[in-house]
Parts: structure tokens; C-alpha cells; sequence
């Protein structure tokens, strides 16, 4: 009997070969399809759902699916005796139907279901072991996603003054107009939160409390980035400041995730905050005007991200849930295919030539290069180049030479055969897909006119990146190392500039010292005894007198009859 996870593995990968043919259709006839569904019509007011194919919508579906189907498949093992296996499946099934949504919508309102969607079933993945930590992490990840929710809405709202929420129609107005401007300003800040650029970076490395497949896939080709998809669908309405803007954000980003990527231990958040790292690099050449490019790095990086993630659950998986990379250690020797495949997608993601890294990297930092730009955006992108082949080296390093350092019950040698299956289905793909792609994204090719040292530039950082990475963990730990963290700043440049204190301590400081102000000071103040209490003291008193004159005593009588004649006696008079 087949089992649910080789049912969906079956239906997305049909799909994933049926879109990937059709959007080489499209591509060579240049072909657009567009349409609508009339949901509802009520006195010729319309409800209409909007449904774009084109190349990109269709190539980056195929893609998506076909990542998924691996995921899938390798989950059947990954999470063999889990008891909500079918619950988990589903959540990702939901999970790539609200990214197909969100990839096919030229409509603001289809586009904020899909988003939605996207958010809602990330928080459910994250919490899936149900602890503080996941919690924690599932909160901050959806309370960060939800200032770009946000910012949708409130560019929904602002596009009732086209009279239609079809953005395609507008990008041209809105690129001329200043006032509808605002609508470019709120798609970048929905889509800063969603790719997490800084401020908003924090929850990226937060959200690895999920189980390994998902991570795989949300952060290769689905969550993340939608938000570059979502810019490379608007880049015709950015003005310069805009792109400007942008720019400045992404190099930091990558700059930022880069040297946090180096002082980190846990093998996930490694992994994440190279993602982190890649998606500063693809928003930063959209900003620079070419979104082809940022697509065609956003295909390439989705592959070899996502069987990353999927070496590093494979030897989480072996090694009894550790995922400290400093009790890894002679991997090579026991989980040899896993650490092929791992070293593979390392050498990809650094960019060594002829991997499919290589094409679409190496094409970005040469465009940057062309362009007349100043000397700090120039540092930046080479020096996070030499960063990420740095954190590459030294991963690689501390999993597979040296002494192997986890002395437990482990299940370590590869009979895993199902999860094995899975990875060597996408490892085909990171090596070739990259020249594939190159061939059949650009119409024409890039004319790159370089001088030589500007040519040999990237390979030089590559293997000045190497050096260190490699270097640096050899070191002995003791004054070197404390030296280093003197002068870097160790736990500041780990914890990505203090970003994840501020996105959550800083936040909740200020509003928790005036609740407990407001306790102290009204709820147990005087502010009590006058107000609400007042009452509850005077009601005994009060009470106890009337008890008093209505047990009905002679003298009490007497009292009040004399009383009442005194009374009407001086009145009299």
C-alpha cells in the first residue's frame, strides 16, 4: 500500500515536469496567459479571482514542487515514528499550495491569501515540537512576518485609488506618481519582513526550532523568498531612492549574516544564515536593476540550500539530534555519500566554478562590478563572497576531518536508504542546473568586459576564504581564540549585531517595566483604596448601622421621634 508521502511525492513531481516543460513553451513563443474567474457578480459589481502564467510564474512553480516532492519523500523516513506524520505532511502540503497561490497572483488580494497562508502554516511548522523554545521562536517568527501582513493590507487599501487591485496594470504609474509611490515603499518593507533582511533577520535563525524538511524547504525556495519573487514582480515601479535603499539594506544583510555565520556553532543556524546571506545577495542586484539575475540566483541557490539542509538532518539524524558541529568529526569515514553530497552543495554555494552556484554568482559579482558604484558597496559584496567560503571551509573542517568527538549511542553508517534517495534526486540538478538554466533564462547572454584582476577578483576571495576558513578552527583553543573574540567581538558578531536581543528583550522591556509600574502603583496603590475598594470598606459600616435601627429598640424609636419634634421645632421658629 502506498503511503501519503509517496502519494504526494508522485503528484508534485508529475506537476514539477509537466510546468517545467510548459514554461520553456511560453518562454520560446513569448507567451502570457492571463486569467479570470468570476467568483460573484452583484449589480455589475464584480468579484473576480486573477490567475498570471507566464515563463517565470510557471518555471518557479516546477521548481518549488519538484523541491517539495524530494522533501516529502525524505520526511517518510526522517520522521518514521512520529505519531502526527499525516498532520505533518498536510501542514506542507498547505504550505506549497499557499506558495503556488502567492506565485500565480497578479492581484494584491490573491497575493495577501497566499502571503497569509505562507505565515500561518510556517508558525504551525515551527511549533511543531512542542516545547518553550519552539514556541518562542514560532512567536517571534510570526510577530516579525506580521508588520509585512501589515504593510500589504495597507498598500491593498491605498490601490482603491486605481480602482482596481491588478498591480500588473499600474507599475508604470506607480513609479511616476509620488503619492501612489507609497504603495513601492510598503511592498519593500512586506517584503524586508518576509526575506528578513535587517531589522527583521532575527526570526530566520529562530525558525531552524522546525524539523529539518522544513527548514529544507522554507528556506530554499518557498517562505524566504517570497519576498524576493514578490520584488522581482514589482522592480519595474521601484524609483531610485527606493532602489537605493534597498541596496544599502541587502549588502548589509549579507555582510552581517556572513561574519554571524562564522562564530556560530549550531549546525542549522549555520546553514540559515547562509540563506540569510544569499538573499541579502539576490535583493541587492535587483536593487542594482537586474531581476533576471536575482531570479536566476533565486532558482540556482533553492537547489543546493535545500539538499544542504538535508545532509545536515541526514547527520543530525545519524548522530542522536546533535547538532553542535564541535562533537562532529571524521564524518567522512562513516557517512561517506552524505558528506559527498554535503561537500557538493558547500562548494556550490561558495561559488566554485562549473557548479551551479558558480553560473549564477559569479554572473551577479561581475555585473556588480560593471556598474558605477562606490567603493563600500564594492568591499562589501567581495568581502561576503570570502565570508561565505569562509563559514563553508570551517564546516566543512570541523564534520569531516579531525577526531570524531560524540562519544554516545549513536546510529551512525548510511541505511537510510529513503532519505538517501531523496538527496541523490537533487544532487543531479545542483551540479547541472546551473549551465541549464543559463541557457535557457537569457534571451541573450551577458557581455561581461572586465580587466583581468577584476576577472580573477572572485576566484581570489574564494581562496582567500578558503585559507581562513580552514585556518581559523585549527587554532588552539586559548589565547588565540580570546585574542580573536577581543577583537571581533565574538558574541556580538554571533549574535548578528545583537539583533535577536533587540527583536524580542528590547521590545518587551519597556511595556513590562510600565505594566508592572502600573500594578505596583494603581492596582496595589492608593489609588485602590479610593477607587474600586472604596466601596467594599464603607459597605460593612454602612450595613452594620442600618442592622442597628432595624431591630426595631423603643429607645431607638423615642430617639428618632424626638428628633424629628426638635427638628420641626426649630423650623417652626
Amino acid at each position: 500500500m502506498l503511503s501519503v508521502c509517496k502519494i504526494y511525492f508522485g503528484l508534485f513531481f508529475f506537476l514539477s515536469f509537466s510546468l517545467f516543460t510548459l514554461s520553456l513553451n511560453f518562454l520560446i513563443s513569448g507567451y502570457i496567459l492571463m486569467i479570470e474567474v468570476c467568483l460573484l457578480s452583484l449589480n455589475s459589481s464584480l468579484i473576480e479571482m486573477t490567475l498570471l502564467f507566464d515563463w517565470m510564474s510557471l518555471l518557479f512553480m516546477s521548481f518549488v514542487l519538484f523541491i517539495s516532492s524530494m522533501v516529502i519523500y525524505y520526511s517518510e523516513e526522517y520522521m518514521l515514528g512520529d505519531e502526527y506524520l499525516y498532520r505533518f505532511i498536510l501542514l506542507v502540503v498547505m504550505f506549497v499550495l499557499s506558495m503556488m497561490l502567492l506565485i500565480i497572483s497578479p492581484n494584491l488580494i490573491s497575493i495577501l491569501l497566499g502571503w497569509d497562508g505562507l505565515g500561518l502554516v510556517s508558525y504551525c511548522l515551527v511549533i511543531y515540537y512542542q516545547n518553550v523554545k519552539s514556541f518562542n521562536a514560532g512567536m517571534l517568527t510570526a510577530l516579525s512576518n506580521r508588520v509585512g501582513d501589515v504593510a500589504l493590507l495597507i498598500s491593498i487599501a491605498w490601490m482603491l485609488n486605481y480602482g482596481s487591485w491588478n498591480y500588473v496594470y499600474y507599475l508604470d504609474f506607480m513609479k511616476s506618481d509620488f503619492v501612489m509611490g507609497l504603495i513601492s515603499w510598503l511592498v519593500v518593507l512586506a517584503a524586508m519582513t518576509k526575506s528578513a533582511q535587517i531589522p527583521f533577520s532575527s526570526w530566520l535563525p529562530a525558525a531552524m526550532a522546525a524539523p529539518t524538511p522544513v527548514s529544507s524547504l522554507v528556506h530554499s525556495s518557498t517562505l524566504v523568498t517570497a519576498g524576493v519573487y514578490l520584488l522581482i514582480r514589482f522592480n519595474f515601479c521601484f524609483s531610485e531612492k527606493i532602489l537605493f535603499f534597498m541596496l544599502f539594506i541587502s549588502s548589509l544583510t549579507m555582510f552581517m549574516s556572513g561574519l554571524g555565520a562564522n562564530f556560530e556553532f549550531d549546525l542549522k543556524k549555520i546553514i540559515a544564515l547562509s540563506t540569510l546571506s544569499q538573499l541579502g545577495l539576490m535583493m541587492s542586484i535587483l536593487s542594482l536593476g537586474s531581476y533576471e539575475l536575482a531570479f536566476f540566483h533565486l532558482l540556482t541557490h533553492a537547489l543546493f540550500k535545500a539538499l544542504l539542509f538535508m545532509c545536515a538532518g541526514n547527520i543530525i539524524h545519524s548522530l542522536s539530534d546533535c547538532q553542535d558541529i564541535r562533537f562532529l568529526g571524521s564524518l567522512i569515514s562513516s557517512l561517506p555519500v552524505t558528506c559527498v553530497i554535503f561537500n557538493i552543495c558547500n562548494l556550490s554555494l561558495c561559488g566554485i566554478p562549473f557548479l551551479s552556484g558558480f553560473y549564477s554568482k559569479d554572473l551577479v559579482v561581475e555585473v556588480m562590478s560593471m556598474g558605477y558604484l562606490n567603493l563600500f558597496i564594492y568591499s562589501i559584496f567581495y568581502l561576503s563572497i570570502g565570508l561565505t567560503v569562509c563559514y563553508s571551509f570551517r564546516l566543512t573542517y570541523y564534520s569531516l576531518t579531525g577526531n570524531y568527538n560524540f562519544y554516545s549511542l549513536n546510529s551512525l553508517g548510511e541505511h537510510n536508504s529513503t532519505m538517501l534517495s531523496g538527496m541523490l534526486g537533487l544532487i543531479f540538478f545542483v551540479v547541472f542546473m546551473g549551465s541549464l538554466l543559463s541557457w535557457i533564462s537569457f534571451a541573450s547572454p551577458y557581455f561581461i568586459c572586465l580587466p583581468f584582476l577584476f576577472k580573477m577578483m572572485t576566484l581570489l576571495m574564494i581562496f582567500m576564504g578558503i585559507f581562513i576558513g580552514y585556518e581559523l578552527p585549527r587554532m588552539k583553543v586559548g589565547n588565540v581564540l580570546n585574542l580573536l573574540n577581543l577583537i571581533f567581538g565574538g558574541g556580538f558578531l554571533g549574535m548578528m549585531w545583537n539583533m535577536p536581543v533587540i527583536s524580542t528583550v528590547m521590545i518587551n522591556y519597556f511595556p513590562i517595566m510600565a505594566g508592572n509600574l502600573y500594578y505596583k502603583f494603581f492596582d496595589f496603590g492608593w489609588h485602590e483604596y479610593y477607587g474600586g475598594q472604596v466601596l467594599s470598606f464603607q459597605y460593612p459600616d454602612l450595613s452594620s448601622l442600618f442592622q442597628v435601627l432595624s431591630k426595631n429598640h423603643l429607645k431607638v424609636y423615642l430617639m428618632m421621634t424626638l428628633f424629628w419634634i426638635m427638628y420641626l421645632i426649630m423650623n417652626f421658629y
